[in-house]
């Protein structure tokens, strides 16, 4: 008995802690939630201010005051946890199932996410996301990407359109914030992608219309950075409220393009080419090509171009 706890006494203390110059992990993710809804609170007395840096300053100021950390103490353990990424996801994990319970975080109002919050995958109008709607991206890989996948079932309907938002909170000390959000609608006849720019922190939306074609998969990523860096400097994209919002034919999906200021999406769409059968209009399985689409000339507008097949 004396020498198996001697065993776990020593082999715990092997095990590598974090240096008494950094904040401790427990305190790092109650520094985190609280920074995460000042965020929040701090978006909501910007859009009846208008005061923009100046606010986020003193609401981030305040969270570090009552947990009794320095600005420098708060950017260097950062810099610590953000090198050691795997360390820093488990803490963020924590840190996102305590702000799960929180209905609203980073400022989203109530006409843009948060009259979607309380939906689920039934109904005519669903939220059929059932991943974690928090999600941590850094800039190095494998963190630096995060696959997207929605289960289609019976439960879709021809000419369902779709509404794919989420809010993103860039925490970078340099560099560009870069990040993109690629979603492939893949139906019968066609396969439309989307793929949604993000740089600055806000509200993100991506929005496909009705067809009358079946649905077969909804596929794609997030990807945060510009490829394989490692930087020791802190760079993340955090990204909260992910919703993926299906209306059956029903429901009618206004554009607010307000609230997509944060964003520019492009769209691409792939249709089937295949080759004709000589004597018939039946044709056989073909190659793919991609159509770029039309943006418009709003910065934010998004114009679809459809193709119908011959049969």
């Amino acid at each position: 008995m004396i020498v198996g706890a001697l065993v776990v006494l020593v082999m715990n203390s092997c095990q590598p802690g974090t240096p008494s110059q950094y904040i401790q992990p427990d305190d790092m993710e109650d520094i985190l939630v609280d920074y995460f809804l000042a965020r929040g609170m701090s978006d909501n007395a910007i859009n009846q201010t208008g005061e923009g840096n100046y606010i986020h300053g003193l609401y981030i100021e305040s969270v570090l005051k009552k947990h009794g950390v320095t600005q420098a103490e708060f950017d260097s353990s950062l810099v610590y946890y953000y090198t050691r990424a795997d360390r820093f996801e488990a803490i963020y994990n924590h840190v996102a199932e305590r702000l799960e319970a929180h209905a609203l975080v980073l400022g989203a109002s109530e006409g843009d996410i948060g009259k979607y919050a309380s939906l689920d995958a039934t109904g005519d109008t669903a939220n059929i996301w059932t991943d974690r709607p928090h999600l941590l991206l850094l800039t190095m890989p494998p963190y630096n990407r995060r696959n997207i996948e929605v289960n289609v079932d019976s439960t879709f309907r021809r000419r369902d359109s779709f509404l794919f938002q989420f809010m993103s909170d860039f925490m970078y000390q340099d560099g560009a914030r870069t990040a993109v959000a690629y979603v492939a609608f893949e139906y019968t006849d066609t396969v439309i992608t989307k793929v949604l720019r993000i740089s600055t922190s806000g509200l993100n939306q991506m929005r496909v219309y009705e067809r009358d074609a079946d649905l077969v998969s909804i596929k794609g990523y997030f990807f945060a950075g510009e490829g394989a860096e490692r930087s020791t400097t802190t760079r993340m994209l955090f990204m909260n409220n992910i919703q993926f919002i299906r209306f059956h034919k029903e429901e009618v999906v206004s554009d607010n393009e307000d609230n997509q200021k944060d964003s520019v999406s492009s769209d691409t769409i792939a249709r089937r080419v295949e080759p004709a059968v000589s004597g018939s209009r039946n044709r056989g399985v073909g190659s793919i090509e991609v159509v770029p689409l039309d943006t418009g000339n709003g910065k934010h507008r998004m114009v679809e171009r459809g193709h119908r097949l011959e049969r």
